[in-house]
């Protein structure tokens, strides 16, 4: 899921659910330019941070406790993640979307763009 800086969703990517979030997210951020991404600790990956550097945005992610060399980020901009989290919970109070109900994952995208949509109307 792509948040902007005011907590509005931008985009939905569904992929499978054994899979790391790492592996979808050069096509989830794909077509948009900002000053800096905000992400946690499961999008550290040396590949994404080169992708971010390469497109000028600044990568705000803190590093894995196995680095040797941690990076140093701004942490009044990470204090920003939480609007994610509250977009998170916010559509888990739908709860066909929380115990997702739907079969398909056409289906279940759809109602999470509608969830979306109903975000951006409120």
């Amino acid at each position: 899921m792509l948040i902007d800086a005011l907590g509005n969703p931008l985009r939905f990517l569904l992929s499978p659910g054994q899979t790391a979030d790492i592996t979808s997210s050069p096509s989830l951020i794909e077509g948009y330019r900002s000053a800096a991404l905000i992400a946690d600790r499961a999008y550290d990956s040396d590949a994404f941070i080169n992708l971010l550097s390469d497109s000028a945005a600044e990568a705000v992610i803190p590093s894995c406790k196995h680095r040797k060399r941690q990076r140093v980020i701004d942490r009044n901009l990470y204090r920003d993640r939480n609007k994610v989290e509250r977009f998170f919970a916010w559509v888990k109070l739908f709860r066909r979307i929380a115990t997702r109900y739907e079969k398909t994952a056409g289906s279940y995208l759809a109602l999470v763009h509608l969830a979306g949509a109903m975000f951006w109307l409120r």
